[in-house]
């Protein structure tokens, strides 16, 4: 699947659950818990234990059916581990230039995490195919609806904030897709066996998201 493959599919996707596991075993069940609900887009962070042995796992466990990418990246090293793992794309919180021209160089799919217009800037001019809008939550959809304002041309998903029943203010404000951690898979589901709940999640999350892309194209 090449880089701009893999942003088509994102963009069509919409939606990527953003995973911080509690374990390696618990990940994988939970990826398993959000396929079976819809949801297909997967970001594996680096604050998962053993992160990249579980992208692996999940790149040969389901192949292309799933657009796979590991998260959380702060370190220029991870850049290349993440890529031998099989991810597709990389996201990482912050806009750090030695980090953020490691990723653009990959040749993979680029988030780059920013939120001031100077960072989303930066972000961008680094090689950032999407800037991560991050945290999400502290702005809101009506900031990023303003920070289209000035830069209309880049591609700009929020993470953080983001809830099924936000998700269609977010794309009236222009969003690329959306980024959904804790809202749409609680670790603490996974620590206590509850995954036909994150299952559940996963749909009415699915549904949300699709309605709220629909919408937006009338």
């Amino acid at each position: 699947m090449d880089k701009q493959v893999t942003l088509n599919k994102l963009k069509e996707l919409g939606l990527v659950a953003v995973l911080r596991g509690p374990s390696p075993e618990l990940t994988m069940k939970m990826v398993a818990a959000l396929i079976e609900g819809g949801v297909l887009g997967i970001e594996i962070t680096y604050s998962t234990p053993k992160a990249a042995e579980v992208v692996h796992r999940l790149n040969q466990q389901f192949g292309e059916k799933i657009v796979l990418g590991m998260g959380t990246l702060t370190e220029p090293a991870q850049v290349e581990e993440a890529k031998a793992a099989g991810a597709r794309y990389l996201v990482s919180p912050v806009c750090e230039p030695t980090l953020g021209r490691e990723m653009a160089t990959s040749g993979l799919a680029v988030m780059i995490g920013a939120f001031t217009p100077t960072e989303i800037l930066q972000a961008y001019r680094f090689g950032s195919d999407v800037v991560k809008i991050f945290p999400g939550s502290l702005g809101g959809p009506a900031y990023m609806k303003a920070m289209k304002g000035p830069f209309p041309y880049i591609p700009m998903m929020p993470t953080g904030g983001v809830s099924a029943a936000n998700v269609g203010d977010w794309f009236a404000a222009g969003a690329f897709g959306v980024g959904a951690g804790s809202e749409l898979c609680p670790p603490n589901l996974a620590k206590e066996g509850r995954f036909e709940e994150i299952t559940q999640k996963a749909r009415e999350f699915a549904r949300a998201v699709q309605a709220a892309k629909s919408q937006d194209k009338s």
